[in-house]
């Protein structure tokens, strides 16, 4: 198989591949058993990609000679460690004819490598361009926990909030989809992982919703922010004035009734719904544990139609890839998938999602959130190339950032709204143009909002 810069994640784990490129020696050495393989010629030694998925790691086994030519090389495929580069294993070179290849990848990796600007490399984005990027578009936070509204022992003490709407305003967040958590009665973590530990009483998870939601509204009353209830509201945010799509995290505040979702849109302002969490519900399986219902339930499906009748988002985050071919089938409206990161091989309860997992969204017009996990992105720049990995798969027009602020078990590098100038500074970093910065940070939930509720 003959693998192109195009698609990297095509080639099969273990398979014969061919491949071509430039070489890249550390110290420019000129004979080499282990370098880079790039889609473009370096321009100065030392200078590797910023997207390690824009570089392929030879390793052969014995010292190739290296030049400024392309070479063309046969060995075996490794996908790598997560979030590492793609391996070329007992690399032979073949004969090179004068190919070369550039794609949207390859000039992101490349970017750094290619001197655009002159002599002497590119320099980075600075934060006068991050921040006209910010105030030019409208950035929303597609899942969020911010203000402390998701820990059920405060709901149900009534404790207090932390500030919400002065980060947003200093970091330029329009909007933040702030998500009420369903279940969280019902489960606790075990060895850093959530479970669910118990099932709930019957009218439990309802009654714990109508808290928690209330929770929520009296924090955005507290924090004098607006409520984002129409198309039209979501247009009317900005930096001077942000505003709260009000969110569930888990369905399961309706028990398996239908009805519950008109009441929660209509008491509530509910405007977006994420249909599983970390409990096997009424309407689904869930990455993180046995699946007992063959993805997505009956009902979920009419929960769903509900949701595209009544102008409600559906959010797929947490269930299975079955569960997400199934809710694509059934949605007349664009899905969302708000916080997760690619993975080409997430383990079997991991909440990272495969290429084709994330392209079932794309394909129904969607969004998939990245997330700022310190677990698998150690720094802002690491998140900006896993998007950049992300947008190689689905394409810029169905990526958006879902920080899970105050959600995450193991650690943020996104750790308020006032990060938002650094990560956006990341992504242009990262090579993506100022328009597609603006889509990735908001632009593109924005379309989805609106496709989803009119207007």
């Amino acid at each position: 198989m003959r693998v192109t810069w195009t698609d990297l994640s095509a080639a099969a784990e273990g398979s014969a591949v061919e491949v071509t490129g430039y070489p890249m020696a550390a110290g420019g050495a000129r004979q080499a058993r282990r370098f880079l393989l790039l889609p473009e010629a370096a321009c100065c030694p030392g200078h590797a990609p910023r997207d390690p998925s824009g570089a392929i790691e030879v390793f052969a086994d014995t010292p190739m000679t290296l030049g400024n030519s392309a070479l063309r090389l046969r060995g075996t495929w490794r996908a790598g460690e997560d979030g590492w580069r793609y391996q070329l294993q007992d690399a032979q070179p073949l004969d090179t004819p004068g190919w070369r290849a550039i794609t949207r990848r390859g000039l992101m990796a490349a970017g750094p490598l290619m001197c655009l600007a002159g002599p002497g490399c590119a320099a980075p984005a600075d934060g006068a361009r991050a921040e006209a990027v910010i105030a030019a578009g409208r950035p929303i936070d597609i899942h969020s926990h911010a203000g402390g509204i998701a820990n059920s022992n405060r709901i149900r003490q009534g404790a207090g909030y932390s500030a919400i709407a002065a980060p947003m305003r200093q970091g330029g967040m329009a909007a933040i989809c702030l998500a009420m958590v369903s279940d969280s009665p019902t489960h606790h973590v075990v060895d850093g992982r959530i479970r669910p530990y118990r099932n709930p009483a019957a009218g439990e998870l309802y009654a714990y919703g109508t808290l928690a939601f209330g929770r929520i509204r009296a924090l955005v009353e507290s924090e004098n922010l607006r409520i984002v209830a129409t198309a039209a509201d979501l247009r009317g945010t900005s930096r001077a004035a942000p505003g709260v799509i009000i969110a569930a995290e888990g369905a399961d505040f309706l028990e398996g009734r239908l009805e519950r979702l008109e009441e929660a849109h209509a008491r509530w302002t509910l405007r977006h719904l994420q249909l599983t969490h970390y409990r096997v519900n009424e309407l689904g399986d869930i990455q993180t544990e046995p699946p007992e219902h063959g993805g997505l339930t009956d009902f979920g499906a009419e929960v769903i139609r509900q949701c595209n009748r009544t102008g409600i988002v559906v959010d797929v985050a947490h269930g299975t890839l079955d569960l997400v071919k199934r809710a694509a089938a059934v949605t007349t409206k664009p899905l969302v998938l708000s916080h997760t990161s690619l993975n080409n091989r997430p383990g079997p309860t991991s909440r990272q999602i495969t290429p084709e997992h994330a392209k079932v969204i794309a394909g129904t017009g969607g969004v998939i959130g990245v997330w700022p996990s310190a677990s698998i992105y150690p720094t802002l720049t690491a998140m900006a190339v896993g998007i950049a990995r992300l947008v190689d798969v689905v394409g810029v027009d169905h990526a958006g950032l879902g920080s899970d602020l105050r959600g995450l078990v193991g650690g943020t590098v996104f750790a308020d709204y006032d990060a938002l100038p650094g990560f956006t500074e990341a992504l242009l970093q990262a090579g993506f143009t100022d328009q597609d910065a603006a889509k990735i940070l908001g632009g593109n939930y924005a379309r989805v909002f609106t496709a989803s509720l009119g207007g």
